[in-house]
């Protein structure tokens, strides 16, 4: 025998059915008899099939039945029409019986046995729908096919859903079939003659497959999954379908289609269709709205079912019932719904296997995931063998003794009390398990005591766009309490209310936002410190709501990943649409998150301005440095490459010392190098200067031009040759012939701080070197005191200090200490870029002592914590006691000043002393070389 080992113990049985079939079958191993004898004992389906088909099981069972099954389908392949409806029958019955002996022997796992009738499934459906097209087509009812066309479906797919879309099915599934044509292969004119016979073609491969024959029957049909089925036709064109979706699909739509699978006709076809409904199902924001939908769609179905009450084995409904398939399902498709958008890993269609990835990636606890694919495979075991009693459709536990029983020596057990215990547990357990998940937090929690101030703030909140829908308000109704015990708990409860006020008010809906926070309560609490501490990530907030994804979603309080690592997840990222418009869209919605979180750690302590700054800045480089490549592959596209090395992005100013702030622009310039006549080979031709002129400009476009999803940066590039008037990009041997005789003082100590961000490492490499030349020459400038002190009073003219408070303009502030950096930097003819390494640079050259570079840097370090930190709290401020107690405390602790009065004391005496030193520096005579 080679059936295989089998492996489970002998069914208990009913004697004298089960001698009728062993005696059908003669000369078969006890193990093998014993198998037999206990199928035909619990089922007289199963006996019916044996007896029926004594002659083929007898050769069947001396063979692998994978082998005999895939030989019992690959027989289809050369039926007729009139002889299909007896041989899909017949391999039916062949299949569903060796697929039981293979369960019931323990040859076969679940998976296999699921698998084995899913494929019984695909086959008998494409084998009736060729069939049909086929015939259509013979007959000239489908225009513009021919006979060739038949065997893809002439343009007709058929999607697979629920347990077949998943390659789940179980014994007497019936199966969910959408049956769609693709209306682009047809000429206009066509188009109705088509649809109709697609309609043919659908209403006769139903009956082919479930009518009820004296053959018996192939699947029970379902094409009540399409759109609307009380109005379509059994099939639609894909173009309405998507329209369907688009305007009107439900969330139990998109959770069907998670196990949407092309089976039959043109799979091609029906893979495109998926492809385009991609964005219904999987909503690119974590959709915690999903759980409510989920919830209030099991309570509908308990409802309609009348399956509520208290849990009981008897007639107790395995599929829907309390502890059922369903709810292990459901549990797993909403939180696949949830995440998937945004982790293609989450998206598997079955349920065993979307489990270990929610598990694999932090979304459910490991124990969660394995307690309930046990449970579950478990429940589909006994599922099997209820269908199995009578071919049918049914997961409804039996009431009568006897028949419990029956089911419980059918799973291998005599003691029907062990198997009744046992299979109550599981219920139970899936039950506690998955029942928190879904319903929403009820219990009662009070509200603080509002003054009538507060009392008319929250009042308002009804008129607010977040909360039109109803959906909104109960959503909110359960959160607020928590909420606003959260804000009244801040060091001024009124000052935070007003400004969760302004974050509300600023939001366009709520349903999604307030689903988050109800499903993860945290994020009142961040929310909560957010409007208590910054006034301005709260607004950014209130526009960009989306962003409590990468809260929820990943690593978000995880160590700085670095450049390199960043560079390469957005590449990745873009690499998943070919469509330059997502693309753009794409990075804005990652670089938004980063963005974010280097806000929140910061506003949270877990790093310092200074960290802040370097990461702000390395984020900004992996977006130039992974976006940059797209954008010349779309700008290829139509007007190909030019000869050369390339071009290269530089970052100057704060973006080329590597240190942002969370409302820095950045300063760019290109730089090209090809050859002087050199013209791109694409079908619209450009001169290189033309190219990359307008290379660049496509560049600054697809960073700072609005999309659907905001702009990336401001980009400045007065910096480049010429600035204003020069052209957007510079060749490389005009950029080093302006740098050596043309540019000014102001544009070499630019340089200075100049640092590749993106493009071409060779161009990178050639610009860095004529930099390094640039500032050695221009050291020994007669006039680099005096054109330095030039600029430096032009800047305090132009920028004077805002206020008492402003850390950035004034003598002996940030500005002020940047240029006196990059003044030591050029005087040194050094080629670092950083603050702090280039005053180093001066104090080696001997052009400032370890005391004035001591000095410097004192004042530069607090005037850069003031500044970062004001600027992740507000645009300016203009006075400490503008934001708050809880905002003048993160600036005091940036700065280690204990209090307010300090902290002035401290400004003005580091900046004088700055500034001081600057004056000395700028009017003592030059070193010598």
């Amino acid at each position: 025998m080679n059936f295989g080992s089998i492996t489970r113990s002998p069914i208990p049985y009913d004697p004298e059915s089960g001698r009728e079939a062993v005696a059908a079958l003669p000369g078969l191993p006890a193990d093998m008899a014993g198998l037999i004898a206990g199928a035909a004992g619990c089922s007289p389906y199963l006996k019916a099939l044996m007896l029926r088909e004594r002659d083929w099981l007898e050769g069947a069972l001396t063979c692998d039945p994978a082998v005999a099954c895939a030989e019992e389908l690959d027989s289809l392949s050369d039926c007729k029409l009139p002889d299909l409806s007896a041989r899909l029958r017949r391999a039916k019955r062949r299949i569903a019986l060796l697929s039981a002996l293979a369960d019931l022997g323990g040859v076969w796992s679940l998976e296999q046995v699921t698998g084995a009738l899913t494929d019984l499934a695909d086959r008998a459906t494409h084998t009736a729908l060729t069939a049909l097209v086929a015939d259509e087509i013979r007959r000239r009812k489908l225009p513009g096919k021919s006979d060739a066309d038949a065997a893809s479906g002439a343009g007709m797919v058929v999607l697979a859903m629920g347990k077949m879309g998943a390659r789940e099915l179980n014994y007497s599934s019936d199966i969910d079939l959408i049956c769609l044509f693709d209306e682009t292969g047809f000429a206009p004119d066509d188009y109705h003659d088509a649809r109709a016979s697609f309609i043919r073609v659908t209403r006769k491969m139903y009956g082919l497959l479930s009518d009820l024959t004296a053959d018996g029957y192939v699947f029970r049909t379902d094409l009540r999954l399409r759109p609307d089925p009380s109005v379509t036709p059994v099939c639609l064109s894909m173009d309405a379908a998507e329209r369907y979706y688009e305007s009107l699909g439900r969330t139990w739509e998109r959770a069907a289609y998670i196990k949407a699978r092309p089976c039959a006709g043109d799979l091609a076809a029906g893979a495109r269709f998926l492809d385009t409904l991609r964005p219904f199902v999987w909503r690119r924001h974590l959709d915690f709205a999903a759980i409510q939908d989920a919830h209030d769609m099991r309570l509908r179905i308990k409802a309609h079912k009348g399956l509520g009450g208290a849990l009981c084995l008897d007639g107790h409904d395995l599929k829907l019932g309390q502890g059922g398939i369903r709810e292990i399902e459901f549990f797993t498709q909403t939180r696949q719904l949830i995440a998937g958008g945004r982790d293609p890993d989450l998206r598997s269609p079955r349920t065993v296997e979307g489990l270990a990835a929610l598990a694999a990636k932090g979304w459910i606890p490991p124990d969660v995931a394995e307690k309930l694919t046990a449970h579950y495979t478990e429940h589909r075991e006994i599922e099997h063998r209820l269908q199995m009693v009578q071919d049918a459709q049914t997961q409804t536990l039996p009431t009568r003794p006897e028949e419990m029983d029956r089911i419980a020596r059918f799973c291998g057990l005599e003691d029907t009390g062990a198997f009744r215990d046992r299979l109550l547990t599981r219920l139970q357990d899936v039950s506690s398990l998955t029942e928190g998940f879904f319903a929403p937090d009820t219990s009662a929690c009070a509200e603080p005591e509002l003054s009538d101030h507060a009392a008319d703030i929250v009042a308002g909140w009804l008129a607010y766009p977040a909360l039109r829908s109803d959906r909104a308000k109960e959503i909110f109704k359960r959160m607020r309490p928590k909420l606003l015990t959260q804000l009244y708990k801040a060091a001024d409860p009124e000052a935070a209310l007003a400004q969760f006020d302004r974050f509300l008010g600023g939001l366009p809906a709520g349903v999604q936002v307030f689903s988050l926070f109800d499903a993860n309560p945290q994020l009142i609490d961040l929310i909560v410190d957010i409007c208590t501490t910054s006034p301005r990530l709260a607004a950014y907030l209130s526009r960009n709501a989306a962003v409590f994804d990468a809260v929820i979603g990943g690593d978000f309080f995880a160590p700085w990943p670095g450049t390199a690592a960043l560079r390469a997840d957005l590449a990745t990222r873009l690499d998943q649409s070919d469509d330059y418009e997502r693309q753009l869209d794409a990075a804005r919605i990652w670089a938004r998150e980063w963005h974010f979180r280097v806000g929140v750690h910061h506003l949270r302590g877990l790093i310092d301005a200074f960290q802040a700054g370097a990461e702000y800045a390395s984020l900004a480089e992996a977006v130039l440095s992974a976006l940059w490549p797209v954008v010349q592959a779309e700008f290829a596209r139509k007007h190909g490459v030019v000869a050369g090395r390339g071009a290269v992005v530089l970052g100057m100013g704060s973006l080329g010392a590597g240190r942002l702030n969370a409302a820095s622009d950045l300063d760019l310039i290109v730089i090209y190098d090809a050859d002087t006549d050199a013209q791109s080979d694409g079908r619209r031709p450009l001169d290189a200067r033309s190219y990359y002129a307008r290379l660049t400009k496509a560049f600054l476009t697809a960073i700072s031009a609005p999309t659907a999803e905001g702009r990336l940066y401001e980009v400045d590039m007065r910096l480049r040759p010429s600035g204003r008037q020069g052209p957007v990009a510079t060749s490389l041997p005009a950029f080093e012939a302006y740098q050596q005789t043309e540019a000014w003082t102001w544009e070499h100590l630019a340089l200075t701080r100049a640092r590749h961000v993106a493009g071409s490492p060779e161009v990178a490499a050639a610009v860095e070197q004529v930099r390094r030349i640039i500032l050695a020459a221009k050291s020994t400038g007669a006039t680099l005191q005096q054109d330095v002190s030039d600029m430096r009073a032009r800047l305090a003219q132009a920028k004077p200090a805002h206020g008492l408070w402003d850390a950035k303009s004034g003598p002996g502030r940030l500005m002020d200490i940047e240029l006196a950096a990059q003044f030591c930097a050029l005087a040194a003819g050094h080629h670092t870029r950083r603050v702090e390494a280039q005053f180093q640079a001066g104090q080696r050259a001997g052009i400032i002592d370890k005391a004035t570079e001591a000095s410097f840097l004192d004042a530069y370090r607090l005037c850069w914590n003031m500044q970062a930190t004001g600027r992740l709290l507000a645009d300016s401020i203009p006075d400490l006691a503008a934001i708050g107690e809880t905002g003048q405390n993160l600036i005091l602790r940036a700065a280690g000043a204990p209090s307010v009065n300090e902290l002035t004391e401290m400004l003005h005496s580091r900046a004088d002393a700055a500034a001081t030193q600057f004056d000395l520096l700028l009017s003592q005579p030059e070193p010598q070389p």
